[in-house]
């Protein structure tokens, strides 16, 4: 067996050297059209990338401009671990405390990653923008897979939509913060932070709609510049911080959100580290810019979440042996604890300095998932999933991008960070609304994938990327680990709950989920082009296929 499949894999090395070669001298980033195995133009494709195409029924109509090495970047400056582990930390803090937050985050490392290898392997099955609600839809029971498939579209793009207003969220009110250091007497009000979300989210908005061709090359750069930062913050740290002791680091919980037990306080407080370690799949949804996608986006997003996560780890040691009081750091003015560690380390110059160096990756982090939330929304509008889809769905002319999905994306997480003016909870509901609606796909994504795994494993596309004999004990880890997150997320960070205090993202998420039911009923199952269904068709065409 072994022989034979270095055989095929020779062959097919062959093929994609032909297929790749240029007729004139070409360096790796020059864009070339070519004709697919499915008769359409396409852009700087390989012949896995053809071929994977045309099984799933889909026209290439995007560029592949990320190689191996940029969709890696991009990955892990997107998901940027360590980077959200510093500034969003208030939640682990205040329910577990440093030893809380750290084994919190021991525990996530290692559930998160049984789910982020499942997703891989459906990605190396079906690479392609959609993600979840396509994978559902292929691997579902044929009953229920359009009505699946529908609900988790909805629910992905709302928890897309979600975690890129709380990226804009975090910088905007980070640069609040950052006045607030700078001028003991400025006096901060929600609806300042609101702007300068606004603020934010334009910037994605101009870079990912003009700037977007330089992006791999960017990513590249700011890949290096993630690196050296890190080994910056934490120098810092070791040398010019005061320092706590191990123990204090690893066995003093805290319960400051007045919870019945340390068990229930660290419950809650995972929040911090969950959302540290979401978005690795997010090449998923950009798998249609990738080229050779079948094995280089499940690559990007296994390699991405255990690089950041194991470098995030000697990260959060550091940060919460550098905590010198728990209490203050939760009662700074800036409203951030890291900017309350900085501060003891160094003067205001270095605390500027320090912060925003921080910010510049934030916000780049911020445009890449900018871009991989309109690249969810615009496949799913392609399937007409969602209202608007026929302007939703369009590719710009020229810039041969989902513009359209981009300014929806922008639109959608201003209008969620006006939350910000009413509630004083509202960050921990945004990211509570993002992870509730990513666990809810996950959940059905990997439950489908299992159930086809079991019942029909024949039917099962071919995965370059695989987990192999150990794909039903992973799925079913994952699974559990999926449902876990997700119903822990509900709740409020702290009791007794009134109006403001309160998660919202209960209302948000359900509001969202009967929504999405109505349309169902009412219009989706007559309009919905279920992937499914494109692959079905396709093979119809081509039995042999």
């Amino acid at each position: 067996m072994a022989a034979q499949y270095g055989i095929e894999m020779t062959k097919t090395n062959l093929q994609e050297t032909v297929m790749e070669k240029p007729s004139k001298p070409s360096n790796e980033g020059s864009f070339e059209e070519g004709v697919g195995a499915n008769g359409h133009h396409d852009r700087n494709h390989t012949i896995h990338d053809a071929n994977e195409m045309d099984r799933m029924g889909r026209k290439q109509e995007l560029i592949r401009n990320f190689r191996p090495l940029s969709a890696f970047s991009f990955t892990v400056i997107l998901q940027a671990t360590w980077e959200f582990l510093l500034i969003s930390n208030t939640q682990g803090l205040t329910d577990g405390g440093l030893a809380g937050l750290f084994w919190t985050y021991v525990w996530t490392f290692i559930g998160f990653g049984l789910v982020i290898v499942c997703l891989a392997e459906m990605a190396s099955m079906a690479p392609i923008s959609g993600g979840q609600y396509h994978w559902v839809s292929e691997f579902a029971p044929p009953r229920y897979q359009k009505f699946l498939s529908y609900i988790t579209g909805w629910m992905s793009t709302l928890a897309w939509q979600a975690g890129a207003a709380s990226g804009s969220f975090l910088t905007g009110t980070i640069i609040q913060g950052l006045i607030g250091v700078n001028d003991v007497n400025y006096s901060p009000a929600a609806w300042q932070g609101t702007l300068l979300v606004f603020s934010m989210v334009f910037l994605l908005y101009i870079f990912n709609v003009f700037a977007y061709k330089q992006m791999p090359m960017m990513q590249n750069f700011l890949l290096v510049i993630h690196t050296l930062a890190f080994f910056v913050v934490i120098i810092v740290l070791w040398v010019m911080s005061p320092h706590q002791s191990a123990t204090a680091v690893f066995t003093q919980f805290t319960n400051e959100g007045g919870w019945s037990s340390t068990g229930l306080t660290l419950m809650i407080g995972q929040i911090s580290a969950i959302y540290g370690s979401l978005s690795s799949d997010a090449t998923a949804h950009m798998a249609e810019e990738v080229r050779n996608a079948g094995l280089n986006v499940p690559r990007a997003m296994v390699w991405s979440y255990f690089g950041n996560g194991i470098i995030a780890l000697v990260f959060l040691i550091t940060y919460l042996f550098s905590i010198p009081s728990v209490d203050d750091a939760l009662n700074d003015p800036s409203g951030f604890p890291f900017i309350y560690v900085f501060n003891q380390a160094m003067n205001v110059g270095g605390v500027n300095a320090l912060t925003v160096l921080i910010l510049v990756l934030v916000i780049f982090s911020n445009i890449s998932f900018n871009a991989s939330t309109s690249r969810q929304t615009w496949a799913f509008a392609r399937d007409k999933g969602l209202p608007l889809h026929s302007w939703l769905s369009k590719v710009h002319p020229t810039k041969e991008l989902p513009v359209n999905a981009v300014i929806f994306s922008c639109i959608f997480s201003a209008a969620l960070s006006l939350i910000n003016i009413g509630s004083n909870s509202a960050f921990n509901a945004i990211i509570s609304l993002q992870i509730v609606a990513i666990m809810f796909t996950y959940s059905i994504s990997i439950s489908c994938v299992l159930y086809r795994r079991i019942s029909h494993p024949e039917l099962l596309p071919q995965a370059r990327w695989s987990l192999g004999r150990w794909g039903v004990p992973v799925n079913v880890s994952g699974l559990a680990y999926a449902l876990f997150v997700f119903f822990w997320s509900f709740w409020p960070n702290a009791t007794p709950v009134d109006i403001t205090s309160m998660n919202w993202c209960v209302v948000m998420f359900f509001g969202v989920f009967f929504i999405a039911l109505i349309m169902y009923f009412v219009r989706g199952r007559h309009i919905y082009v279920g992937p499914v269904e494109l692959i079905e068709a396709r093979n119809r065409r081509s039995p042999g296929y």
